[in-house]
């Protein structure tokens, strides 16, 4: 008793013999091209990944250092205003006390 699987596999093996050599080795070539391009782009996109986890440390790096050098400019900033805070203050005492609407300069009756 012929089952459907035999009998497909058998027109399968007839259509296979019945097509051109030229045309199984074109199907063979565009094949093989199919799997060199494929394993091309593969590898770019592995060299891709590793470029960019580089790219990735590097600017982790690079963000350190330009947090640890704010943090430094920062201390600077915070030591200069130190030194100056007393010498304002110095000269907000030694100043005289003028009203900002400009009243004091008005001659007074007696």
């Amino acid at each position: 008793m012929n089952s459907p699987t035999s009998e497909e596999d058998a027109e399968e093996s007839l259509s296979v013999k019945s097509i051109p050599a030229s045309e199984v080795i074109d199907a063979e070539r565009i094949r093989s091209s199919i799997a060199r391009l494929t394993s091309n782009s593969i590898d770019e996109l592995e060299k891709l990944t590793s470029e960019l986890g580089e790219l990735q440390e590097f600017l982790k790096s690079e963000t350190g250092r330009v947090q640890r050098e704010i943090e430094s400019v920062l201390a600077g900033i915070g030591i200069i205003i130190e030194t100056i805070a007393p010498w304002k203050m110095a000269g907000l005492a030694n100043a005289p006390n003028t009203r900002a609407n400009g009243r004091d300069k008005i001659k007074r009756w007696p």
